[in-house]
């Protein structure tokens, strides 16, 4: 394939453009322009039980993803999330026996204050996995549950003669399970993980509490697993205004009470709906929710080759955000996540199709998403386990590498941290150049998207634009050289980056490679 830029060039052409970028007329601002080198506003999603292990016991732990802050910060993004940290019998971590808890397969609350420590040294911030919709049931609480004159029997949810015990949940399985004392209580996703009853006072108040108790330490935000299902218990509840409504009133009450330890507290959300309607209505309660329509849109755009109407779909969605949230919203796009088949692996090992969705995520506004190892093109595919395998540091064995599983997918040696480094046209490379033009280019973080139509069903276009700059992106979906009328978005454009040589105006027409993406101003 042809050569991409090298990440140096990249990034001191992106640095040049864009003060060419500024509007007729404006002074660049160093002061600013440096502080916009410093965030790409990218996460990185860490599974600390893959990543790195320091201790020989095969399993990630906390100092390993300290050991890994500068591979990290080489990628070029702004902050990580950790999946499930506390204590919890399962090795996924997300049913929780005690919230203010380090779980000790993977180090201590001392280990965890390094981790901030180190993060933040680096301009890297941290975002841990706040699982409260359920606890474990073999959480305390839930234990003392099981009497009925215990306090804490009131802070889950359990049936009363009324209650269809055959219901659905709105994951799809049973909703209500027999507990050791015979009562029947909800639990959305299994039987292990009891759902909170957050119609108790109690309970709100100790959720509270558990994530201030947090923000003390030194975290910089939550993303909340099963946003929507606090209320969105049964099938029934999927559709229900009610449960929208009692939803939004709790996130509402939980980022208040947060903001009087942190003002500046980050929430995204997880709500998996595909509508992007049904997500404007948690933009205000939450800074953001991880954008499930995209990342589906994405990636058939990828393997159909041709535009299926992001720009469209995503100008729309961001109106309506901005409208909801006076303004003041966010996006988290991504690919894919820890609950889906690795992206590799959804492109069936297509290369170019898998660079050509980076370059689509990772030019798109607000905070991108990337999950560990997704930067090296590592495959998985369902049950869970072979989606969240150990992270590929060596070509072959090494230290570190946590051992807790085998690999599953036969990927081969070039398919490593070690191999990908060395080769200046690797897709962890791209990923670092991508990364990089988001550093130095605000609006790629911050602008305002508009549609750019094109009568090519395979190129896709938009500009975006904010207080210090325009651009154009334009993508070649397609395994063509595609040609693009500029006049009705930039008449007079040049190209400030592109993923692979061979992009070219004359004449105000782009000429673009196939699968390759440009940015113009």
């Amino acid at each position: 394939m042809p050569k991409i830029h090298s990440v140096a060039r990249a990034l001191t052409m992106a640095m040049v453009m864009l003060v060419l970028a500024l509007p007729a007329g404006a002074k660049q601002d160093n002061s600013a322009t440096q502080s916009a080198a410093q965030s790409s506003d990218v996460y990185y999603e860490i599974f600390v039980r893959a990543f790195y292990d320091t201790n020989g016991d095969g399993v990630g732990d906390i100092n390993g993803v300290t050991a890994k802050l500068d591979y990290i910060k080489s990628l070029g993004v702004r902050g990580i999330w950790l999946m499930p940290i506390n204590p919890s019998p399962s090795y996924h971590g997300y049913d929780i026996t005690d919230y203010e808890g380090i779980n000790p397969q993977y180090g201590t609350m001392q280990d965890f204050k390094r981790l901030l420590d180190e993060a933040h040294k680096r301009g890297i911030k941290v975002v841990m996995d706040m699982v409260i919709n359920h606890t474990s049931d073999q959480h305390p609480w839930f234990k003392a549950a099981q009497n009925p004159k215990d306090p804490h029997h009131n802070w889950y949810v359990w049936a009363t003669p009324q209650s269809d015990l055959s219901a659905i949940s709105a994951t799809g399985g049973p909703a209500w399970h027999r507990a050791p004392n015979g009562q029947y209580y909800v639990g959305v996703f299994t039987s292990a993980m009891p759902d909170l009853n957050y119609d108790n006072p109690a309970v709100r108040k100790e959720m509270i509490s558990v994530g201030r108790f947090w923000l003390k330490q030194g975290v910089d935000g939550f993303r909340l697993d099963a946003a929507q299902h606090i209320y969105d218990d049964l099938r029934s509840d999927m559709d229900s205004p009610v449960a929208l409504k009692k939803n939004v009133t709790w996130w509402s009450e939980y980022l208040h009470g947060l903001q009087t330890t942190n003002p500046n507290v980050w929430l995204v959300g997880e709500v998996a709906r595909q509508n992007p309607d049904d997500l404007v209505p948690y933009m205000g309660p939450l800074s953001t929710v991880f954008n499930f329509p995209v990342a589906t849109q994405l990636l058939n755009s990828v393997r159909q080759e041709r535009n299926l109407g992001i720009g469209t779909g995503l100008e729309y969605t961001y109106a309506a955000y901005r409208a909801h949230a006076q303004g003041q919203f966010d996006d988290a796009p991504f690919l894919t996540n820890h609950d889906q088949n690795r992206v590799m692996s959804e492109l069936e090992g297509n290369m170019a199709h898998m660079r050509l969705a980076a370059a689509l995520l990772l030019t798109l506004p607000g905070h991108p998403f990337i999950y560990y190892g997704e930067e090296l093109g590592m495959r998985g595919t369902k049950p869970d386990e072979d989606i969240r395998e150990p992270m590929r540091w060596y070509r072959n064995s090494g230290p570190g590498v946590a051992s807790w599983k085998t690999w599953s997918m036969g990927d081969g040696p070039d398919v490593s941290v070690e191999a990908e480094e060395a080769d200046p046209n690797s897709l962890l490379n791209l990923y670092r150049s991508l990364i990089g033009w988001r550093a130095q280019i605000s609006a790629l973080r911050d602008g305002v998207l508009h549609n750019v139509p094109v009568d090519d069903p395979h190129v896709l276009a938009y500009t975006l634009q904010d207080a210090q700059s325009r651009v154009l992106i334009v993508h070649n979906l397609s395994r063509d050289t595609r040609t693009v009328p500029l006049s009705r978005a930039l008449p007079n454009a040049t190209i400030l980056v592109q993923s692979k040589t061979g992009a070219v105006v004359t004449q105000g027409q782009l000429s673009l490679p196939p699968y390759g993406s440009a940015i113009l101003h």
